[in-house]
């Protein structure tokens, strides 16, 4: 996959269609600054825009092979544009992630994007660990990779970590990487 042609376009048309949106998974990560592999992207998206969404991503040439309330998925047949994910933002907790985003570059500062909160991707890791427990290995270790190189709040960070019932597991991050105020 062409990470940076499907980034550009994709983003050039949400930026144009007013579509709030923001990198999550493992691209964001590589976006605030930890070295991560990734064969696809994925975004953050209002619900209320999964229209406008759907009519871009088709109008590049992908078809949706899932959808429900909380995520979609589309593929292309080319494999210079792979597969890109969505997560639909709807609850009050993931509109004000979405809202606060931030614009970071990325390819070596030519294009600007936006990248949602260090904390904030740790939740969405933490919720994908929840869901699905094979995935702790690969998203514990971004997540424990974040809180060594960013400054953090840790105060919304235990606030994630109790709402799946991690209290423990935050203790001990908190103790390892410097969060102890």
């Amino acid at each position: 996959m062409d990470l940076k042609k499907v980034l550009t376009l994709t983003v050039t048309e949400f930026e144009k269609n007013n579509i709030p949106y923001a990198i999550i998974g493992g691209f964001a990560v590589g976006a605030l600054g930890i070295p991560r592999s990734t064969i696809d992207l994925d975004f953050l998206v209002s619900s209320e825009t999964l229209h406008k969404v759907e009519a871009i991503m088709l109008s590049l040439g992908y078809k949706k092979v899932f959808s429900s309330e909380n995520a979609s998925q589309y593929v292309s047949p080319s494999p210079e544009m792979g597969e890109v994910d969505f997560l639909h933002a709807f609850r009050p907790i993931s509109l004000k992630m979405l809202s606060e985003a931030e614009t970071l570059p990325v390819f070596g500062k030519e294009t600007r994007v936006k990248v949602l909160k260090p904390e904030d991707i740790i939740a969405l890791k933490l919720q994908a660990i929840n869901n699905n427990p094979d995935r702790l290995a690969r998203d514990n270790s971004d997540i424990e990779e974040l809180m060594k190189a960013r400054p953090l709040d840790w105060e919304i960070l235990k606030s994630y970590f109790e709402l799946f019932n991690m209290g423990p597991r935050f203790l001990e991050l908190r103790n390892k990487y410097g969060g102890k105020q």
